[in-house]
């Protein structure tokens, strides 16, 4: 079995913005000779986030940056000093980690999937861990 953790740099550009990372984490996978196992994907950040979601319609990002606007707006009436809760919030209900089966040498995942960094908080320099473990 063996284990690889990788601690990538995402650059964000906007204050709330999601980058498709599926080829990053691909070339990872490929820097390795694991050909069955899985990745771990984490984000130590508390105003970002990763999910699995649509790549085929960069719509469909637009949506969910709206929809999560909508139910989490940035001036309310939050206590947190900084300013942020509504990243803080994002960050939980999409969560900070995501788990990537791998078999025969590549990442399952559906026709139309891809792996998204979310920011909610930016533009920042950011990190990515990546682990992956198999055989």
């Amino acid at each position: 079995m063996e284990n690889i953790t990788k601690t990538l740099t995402i650059t964000t550009n906007k204050p709330e913005e999601m980058i498709n990372v599926t080829s990053i984490i691909e070339k990872e996978l490929n820097k390795t000779n694991i050909k069955t196992g899985t990745i771990t994907i984490f984000v130590p950040h508390t105003t970002a986030a990763v999910t699995i979601n649509e790549n085929a319609d960069p719509d469909v990002k637009k949506d969910i940056l709206f929809g999560l606007a909508k139910s989490f707006p940035k001036h309310k009436e939050y206590k947190h000093f900084e300013g942020n809760s509504f990243a803080h919030i994002k960050s939980s209900v999409i969560g900070v980690s995501q788990t990537l089966l791998v078999d025969d040498g590549k990442i399952l995942l559906g026709q139309w999937q891809g792996v998204y960094y979310c920011e909610f908080d930016g533009p920042r320099s950011r990190n990515l861990i990546i682990r992956i473990s198999g055989k």
